[in-house]
C-alpha cells in the first residue's frame, strides 16, 4: 500500500493544471502571441519569481506562508510562483512544519 502524503503530491496535481503549463501563456488564436510565448527562454526568470528565489537564498528553507509574509506578497501572488520554481526543479521540497495556524505546510528551499 502507498502511502498518500497531500503535502508531497501537490506539485503531481498542480502540474496538470493549465497556470503552471510548461510554456509561457499566450492569447488563444493569436498567432503572433503565440510566436511570441514561444520565443521566451524557458530558463529566463519573471521578476516575482526571482523575488521568491531570492527570499529563500537569503532566508533557507521557508514555507509558503513564511515566504509571503517575509515578501509582503498576498499568498495568492507568491504560491504560484514558487510552485512554477518548483515544476523547474528550481527550489525543492525539504520537509514540513507548522504554520502560525498550526497547520502542516512543507517547506521549500533551493535545489
Amino acid at each position: 500500500m502507498t502511502d498518500f502524503n497531500p503535502a508531497i503530491d501537490i506539485g503531481r496535481r498542480m502540474a496538470d493544471l493549465p497556470l503552471f503549463a510548461a510554456r509561457a501563456p499566450s492569447v488563444h488564436g493569436s498567432i503572433t502571441s503565440a510566436a511570441a510565448a514561444d520565443s521566451l527562454d524557458g530558463n529566463t526568470l519573471n521578476a516575482m519569481q526571482r523575488r521568491v528565489l531570492a527570499y529563500l537564498e537569503e532566508h533557507g528553507p521557508s514555507t509558503d506562508e513564511e515566504i509571503a509574509t517575509g515578501l509582503g506578497m498576498n499568498p495568492s501572488t507568491e504560491r504560484p510562483r514558487r510552485i512554477e520554481l518548483a515544476r523547474r526543479g528550481i527550489v525543492v521540497q525539504d520537509g514540513t512544519r507548522r504554520t502560525s495556524s498550526g497547520r502542516m505546510a512543507v517547506i521549500w528551499r533551493k535545489a
